[in-house]
């Protein structure tokens, strides 16, 4: 399709990444902002995790974009040329990273990594190889936001099958409903069996793995099946850009005025949190995303700027690197940078501010210091093995002409 091959790679989408990742940020950091605004605020703040649900929508949007008109069955050539894509896209920073944040756990024995649990080299093992996402136990070990990447992992084995069901049967919109009960059924199996939280909680299975969260997958697969059949222009005037982005957030709003049930952490986790979050928020997001695509507004060309994109080439690192061990490090540091400067300004007889005093001025430091190394890790580390694992003989020898991936 010729509007495909010019459409190949979509820079305003890669800005979507870094945006997802921030909002991501803000959610996890929310009740900094507790003391500053009334408690409603933090609520709307801490909800925005939804800078995930924008992950998986863009995540079944981009790989149905990418292979979907070319799969013509499920050969082996084509499936490991596919898996040696994803493995090189995502897993070697994730490999990297995950193994820090245990040899960091051996050298501090900070806890949360392990979250207590006795068997550490079992649980890296099991974090390595992505299955601590199938446990409530485990899924936030390790780099805590890595059960993501479970979900991810899940689809992109999936896909290739959804495909091949797709074509051959025609039963697109009657398997997410299929992977949906089967996550009900294991949860009847397991919900009785005690083995580390195996599929046995309800709340997790529907928030935290593939079997919950594929609507989302499906959504972004359906917008990518419409595009490629419809192609990137239209004729009416429907601004879907900011609709979809104020749709966005009046989901938000929803699950943040929603009762945080016992034992959770945010109003996602209550029964309308889910419904909102797991099959409104994607339509709107779904929505949101067409716009990018099809319009051209100036959210668009911000998106597109060399330098939010950049951002949103690092923004993968961004989300590992956001949360856990390496900002326990930064946040030690500050303290210490703190302290230092109080202990000079006794020195010196006087009784100013420290820079490092204020927990909202920290967290913007850190947002930037996150950026700078994940943008250094990115250049220096992710790229340079993601060509190398392409171009390389693993899995599959590479073809002489390789087509650019937009992911």
């Amino acid at each position: 399709m010729s509007q495909r091959a010019q459409q190949n790679y979509i820079p305003a989408l890669t800005g979507v990444r870094a945006m997802a990742a921030y909002l991501v940020f803000i959610s996890h950091f929310a009740y900094i902002f507790d003391d500053s605004f009334p408690h409603i605020v933090q609520r709307f703040l801490g909800e925005f995790h939804i800078g995930v649900s924008i992950f998986f929508v863009l995540s079944g949007f981009l790989i149905t974009f990418r292979y979907y008109d070319n799969f013509k069955g499920l050969t082996k050539e084509w499936f490991l040329q596919y898996l040696k894509n994803r493995v090189a896209r995502i897993y070697p920073m994730y490999f990297l990273l995950t193994v820090a944040a245990f040899v960091y756990y051996f050298i501090t024995k900070d806890e949360s990594v392990t979250k207590g649990y006795e068997h550490p080299v079992a649980l890296m093992l099991m974090n390595i190889t992505f299955v601590r996402g199938f446990f409530y136990q485990f899924w936030d070990t390790g780099i805590a936001q890595g059960w993501s990447l479970t979900v991810e992992e899940c689809f992109y084995f999936s896909a290739p099958i959804i495909f091949l069901i797709a074509r051959r049967y025609g039963k697109f919109y009657l398997q997410p409903v299929v992977i949906t009960l089967v996550g009900v059924l294991l949860y009847l199996i397991f919900s009785h069996i005690n083995w580390h939280g195996f599929f046995g909680n309800f709340t997790f299975i529907m928030l935290f793995t593939f079997l919950g969260r594929c609507f989302e997958f499906f959504v972004g697969m359906q917008l990518a099946r419409y595009v490629l059949k419809k192609g990137f222009t239209r004729t009416n005037k429907v601004n879907y850009t900011y609709g979809g982005f104020i749709l966005i957030f009046i989901c938000v709003l929803i699950m943040a005025l929603q009762p945080i049930p016992k034992g959770w952490a945010a109003g996602v986790e209550s029964p309308v949190g889910i419904i909102v979050n797991n099959y409104l928020l994607c339509i709107a997001v779904a929505l949101f995303f067409y716009g990018i695509l099809t319009e051209a507004t100036l959210f668009k060309k911000f998106l597109s700027l060399p330098f939010i994109e950049l951002l949103g080439k690092s923004s993968y690192i961004f989300y590992l690197i956001h949360l856990g061990w390496i900002y326990n490090l930064m946040h030690t540091a500050f303290d210490h940078l703190n302290d230092y400067i109080f202990e000079l300004y006794d020195k010196w007889g006087v009784s100013w501010h420290s820079p490092f005093e204020y927990d909202n001025l920290n967290l913007l430091y850190a947002f930037i210091v996150l950026n700078i190394l994940a943008v250094t890790l990115f250049k220096l580390i992710e790229e340079p093995l993601n060509h190398y694992i392409r171009k390389s003989g693993f899995l599959i020898k590479p073809k002489p002409v390789r087509e650019k991936s937009i992911v």
